[in-house]
């Protein structure tokens, strides 16, 4: 079956703006999943004094509605503040694009909830965060699952390669059903540190391997 894709959705498919890496970015984010067949990872580098987005780069991985909406994105945040680009909706990123059929709607979610992420990562790393609430359990959960299993192509929650998390006086362990020298092990573990150090109060970050 073929999509109704519109032609400024097949133009950003087709030329796509903003593609690469930010070695240096001031914050990143990915979301989605290779099980689900789209994933986004947004780099932005942001001016400190007025909080401006000055640079903006995306890597994608998925369909042409999930490229074309992070292509979107890209050029509806740069050079808008981070309290503008928070304000920008799924909506407004289909819009931009001339519509989406309904059943790539969830690539505009995702585009989106990429750049709120990594806004948040950006605001915590910068100490932003207003109305600081201590950390729990299900949120640092919930950080972890953004790290995938690339054996199983899903995240290390849902795959149980999480045996347990504990988090006391801003010490964390992840206990992880892994094997020390498994080739991914080195891997997963660096990214659920990245996923966790920005956490305001998270002191240590320990990773234990219990197989």
């Amino acid at each position: 079956m073929t999509l109704p894709y519109g032609k400024k959705l097949l133009e950003h498919f087709k030329h796509p703006h903003n593609v690469g890496v930010i070695k240096d970015a001031d914050a990143k984010a990915t979301e989605g999943s290779p099980a689900c067949g789209d994933i986004v990872t947004l780099y932005l580098k942001v001016d400190e004094k007025t909080h401006k987005i000055k640079d903006i780069k995306f890597e994608s991985y998925g369909c042409a509605s999930n490229i074309a909406t992070a292509s979107v994105i890209t050029d509806l945040v740069k050079g808008k503040t981070i309290e503008e680009a928070k304000a920008i909706t799924w909506k407004k990123a289909a819009d931009e694009l001339g519509g989406l059929p309904p059943i790539k709607m969830h690539c505009s979610v995702l585009a989106v909830d990429t750049l709120r992420s990594a806004i948040l990562n950006y605001e915590e790393i910068h100490g932003l965060i207003k109305d600081k609430k201590p950390t729990s359990r299900n949120e640092i959960l919930d950080r972890i699952k953004h790290v995938m299993n690339p054996i199983r192509g899903e995240d290390i929650v849902k795959t149980g390669t999480v045996q347990d998390v504990i988090f006391e006086k801003g010490n964390v362990t992840v206990l992880l059903n892994l094997e020390e020298d498994n080739q991914f092990a080195a891997n997963i573990s660096e990214e659920i540190i990245e996923q966790l150090q920005s956490i305001w109060d998270i002191k240590k970050i320990n990773i234990k391997f219990t197989i």
